[in-house]
């Protein structure tokens, strides 16, 4: 049997670690970053943890609102949107997370576009 991604991502620690480094891309990113602007950074990095954590096969420990509540009345563009998958693509170079991982968190991220409301 094959590891589960949240394993090849290194557990809780690395996929951690990945998450503060997504939160911070944000924070740099002028095409995202105003959304954060008011953001308790810390706790955001907790909940993008534990999101992701629990979405790529680990504990089930996100206690977070759900995708279209959280993000519900952003009006979120598509080119919002594609940021943050910059964003989570960089944050994964920088961690030195493998091609094959980067495809499939990228391609999870690409499928919850549904759960948020575009404009």
């Amino acid at each position: 049997m094959s590891a589960s991604l949240y394993e090849r991502l290194g557990a809780t620690e690395g996929i951690t670690r990945l998450a503060g480094d997504l939160v911070d891309n944000h924070m740099a990113n002028r095409i995202i970053a105003t959304r954060f602007a008011n953001s308790d950074l810390p706790k955001m990095k907790h909940l993008a943890a534990t999101f992701f954590i629990g979405a790529t096969g680990g504990p089930d420990v996100y206690k977070g609102k759900d995708l279209l509540a959280a993000h519900k009345g952003m009006n979120i563009s598509a080119v919002e949107f594609n940021a943050v998958l910059d964003d989570a693509l960089s944050a994964m170079q920088k961690n030195k997370i493998g091609q094959r991982e980067q495809e499939e968190v990228l391609f999870a991220f690409y499928s919850m576009r549904s759960q948020i409301e575009l404009v």
